[in-house]
């Protein structure tokens, strides 16, 4: 995850402030929609065995009680130490695709630094396909990595992109993702729909983060929303569906009541109170 200048964590989960020298006020669009159950127990239970099975000290701690607890032990975190290198690579793939925007715009950019730090770490076809999707689809960039703000029902988030593609305003969220074994780059969570149409519903856009100022959203009018895949083997553009935003749009305003009604329970007092026996 990329880290915006008026982005904060904060026990509550990412939020943001109105300007760099303020508090943060309100979640962020993923905070929001991470309010919405997703268990991956199935998914930990998963890595941790794969992890014990590949152990390289696993044969030698069979019948060794002592030497398989630290077997375990090592492994126990796997699907942490996968997921923290999948947004690494998630932050390193962004930067490039934010930095092949800003040498777009002739704006100061610091691609070649981009590409340098993903061929380091072997991920240089990331980049490879970023830029042929890039020249197939002609996108001509308006707002980079533009932080958003939702006074009315209280969010705010960073969008990707918002650029023109065949001359249609397109608001862009990008994710990187895995290959599947028919190498086919794999399809996008419906969860960025709500991203997007929260994007959309925006009300201000930020101008300068320090002085905190403010102006209004000028590309909520009816864009298209596209959520792009973006693979070491290909890149797959997703349009969300018009018929469905609204919907979204409801089910997202619904996590923010849930964010709302969680802060207010948690700031309420203490949940549970001791008592004793009668008569004592």
């Amino acid at each position: 995850m990329t880290a915006p200048a008026l982005a904060h964590s904060t026990e509550l989960g990412r939020m943001y402030a109105r300007s760099l020298q303020d508090p943060p006020k309100v979640p962020s669009i993923t905070t929001v929609i991470g309010q919405q159950s997703n268990t991956l127990d199935g998914w930990i239970g998963y890595m941790a065995a794969t992890a014990v099975a590949k152990h390289p000290d696993l044969g030698a701690a069979v019948g060794n009680p002592g030497q398989l607890r630290t077997v375990v032990r090592d492994s126990s975190n796997a699907a942490e130490q996968f997921r923290d290198a999948a947004a690494a690579r998630g932050d390193r793939v962004h930067n490039y695709c934010e930095q092949v925007s800003l040498r777009a715009l002739d704006r100061p950019h610091q691609l070649a630094e981009a590409r340098e730090a993903l061929a380091e770490h072997g991920e240089e076809n990331f980049a490879l396909r970023f830029d042929t999707w890039w020249e197939d689809y002609q996108v001509k960039p308006l707002a980079p990595e533009v932080t958003v703000w939702n006074e009315t029902l209280g969010y705010a988030g960073t969008l990707d992109l918002v650029a023109t593609i065949g001359g249609k305003l397109c608001i862009i969220d990008y994710k990187t993702k895995g290959t599947d074994r028919n190498g086919q780059v794999k399809s996008l969570d419906a969860k960025v729909v709500m991203q997007l149409v929260a994007g959309m519903k925006a009300e201000e856009s930020i101008v300068d983060e320090s002085a905190g100022t403010w102006e209004p959203w000028k590309y909520g009018a009816d864009p298209i929303l596209l959520g792009v895949a973006i693979g070491e083997t290909e890149v797959r553009t997703l349009r969300a569906n018009p018929e469905v935003l609204k919907a979204h749009w409801f089910k997202f305003a619904s996590l923010r009541r849930v964010w709302q009604t969680s802060l207010d329970a948690a700031a309420a007092g203490t949940p549970l109170l001791e008592i004793s026996p009668p008569g004592r």
